[in-house]
């Protein structure tokens, strides 16, 4: 048991910490003139070739894939003004998400383009490179820089460009082997990792309402005031004692001289996260922070600056080595979702001003494990069409049915709640949006 919520407090911290990024990215780009130009600037090719494709479809038909990404991982229709609008929609609840609860809403993204009708693969890789577009419009390394270590940061960076470079390679392989064999690895990666986050938020949820009855503390609860990594815990200080070289020093600010870790741990670490970029998506970003804090004992200020520096350079290596060049970026559903994440991510983090702190508890726990659900039930069906597993296809069909109709009424539910909650307290939230140090709620 202690295991397990070591477990769960490991991958929740990296859901706040990349959560935090993309809203600090959101604010970033939304706030400057310039960048949102930019961002039209980017956008606007995109929706020439959408209404192109709607107007001139069967003209176009043959070349305007070329023209948009992939040319082989394409369902459903290339050009389809719906998808690009179904893009919007995923980027604005994920951005709800994020805003709202506090933890990275990016999780579902993928999941969510595959329940409509995206191949897992151009799903993975249309991803990245949003998330990618996102990091150098929003890049916010300006304000941290004081907080990178360069030295940490390039070391780690070996490591994941090798692991981004494998997890693309896997996928890719995988595919070209049988596009459901793709879907159905990517599907149980998913599955697995919503699985584990969610039974551990819905554990959290249950165990903070309890402590709320009895007007206590709840358990668990993020503590302020101490930098995070500060203290070392046994794995970091067994880890920062094995000696070999070359060293690579850090948190020379921050503690009496300095600690100091192997390459080698760095190089592992990289590869870890690089490999979850290239194989899930999300950038690898959920995975750093913990891994620097909790594992080699980095403290959390430099843990921070470091993210932001590693998540530009992975996204940008494994969107554009391992997807894009191979033809496995939909640039339509790329931009749709970065629209629609700026917007949710705003939205959402006012909402957050006039919500309770539980009720977002329990909205993040239901919502992760929708995405478990709708995963976990669309599996069977990829099993089948391998013919792995004795199941008619009308039962796959029923329970990959299931699964989609459960995942979105979730969802939406969600997101008219935080509409509602938003228009109904606009009054509100017009006074306070004038503090500037505002931070979400931690689930």
């Amino acid at each position: 048991m202690r295991t397990i919520k070591q477990f769960g407090d490991f991958m929740m911290a990296g859901a706040r910490a990349h959560a935090a990024w993309e809203i600090e990215n959101a604010r970033v780009i939304l706030s400057s003139r310039k960048r949102l130009f930019i961002l039209m600037l980017m956008v606007l090719p995109v929706l020439l070739a959408v209404g192109a494709g709607f107007i001139y479809a069967e003209e176009l038909g043959q070349t305007l894939p070329e023209m948009l990404g992939g040319k082989k991982a394409y369902s459903p229709a290339h050009y389809s003004l719906n998808i690009f609008l179904v893009s919007i929609a995923i980027g604005l609840v994920a951005g709800l998400i994020t805003g709202c609860i506090g933890a990275g809403g990016g999780f579902i993204i993928a999941p969510a383009l595959m329940s409509a009708g995206v191949k897992g693969i151009l799903a993975v890789g249309t991803d990245l490179f949003h998330i990618f577009a996102k990091a150098i419009m929003g890049s916010v390394l300006h304000r941290k820089l004081g907080n990178v270590n360069v030295m940490l940061a390039v070391v780690f960076l070996v490591g994941a460009i090798l692991g981004a470079t494998a997890g693309g390679l896997i996928n890719r392989t995988l595919y070209e082997i049988n596009p459901i064999l793709s879907d159905a690895f990517i599907t149980t990666v998913y599955s697995v990792m919503l699985g584990g986050l969610g039974f551990y938020a819905l554990i959290d949820f249950l165990r903070a309402h309890r402590a709320s009855k009895r007007k206590g503390p709840a358990p668990g609860a993020p503590h302020g005031g101490r930098d995070e990594g500060a203290e070392l815990g046994n794995l970091p200080r067994k880890l920062q004692d094995m000696r070999i070289p070359p060293m690579v020093g850090f948190d020379q600010d921050i503690t009496p001289g300095g600690r100091s870790i192997s390459w080698v741990f760095l190089v592992l670490s990289g590869a870890l996260v690089g490999m979850a970029a290239g194989i899930m998506g999300v950038g690898g970003g959920f995975l750093t922070f913990p891994i620097f804090v909790y594992m080699l004992g980095v403290s959390s200020m430099t843990t921070v600056g470091t993210d932001i520096f590693q998540i530009i350079f992975t996204a940008g290596y494994a969107s554009i080595s391992q997807y894009a060049i191979y033809g496995f970026i939909f640039y339509t559903l790329a931009m749709g979702m970065l629209l629609g994440s700026l917007l949710g991510i705003q939205i959402g983090a006012m909402v957050t001003k006039v919500v309770p702190g539980i009720m977002i508890r329990g909205f993040y726990a239901t919502a992760v494990l929708a995405g478990f659900m709708n995963r976990i039930f669309a599996l069977p069906s990829k099993l089948a069409s391998m013919e792995l597993i004795p199941l008619g296809q009308g039962a796959a069909r029923i329970l990959e049915t299931i699964g989609n109709v459960a995942f979105f009424v979730v969802l939406g539910t969600f997101a008219v709640w935080v509409f509602y909650t938003f228009f109904k307290n606009i009054g509100v939230l017009r006074g306070k949006t004038k503090d500037a140090d505002y931070t979400p709620q931690e689930v």
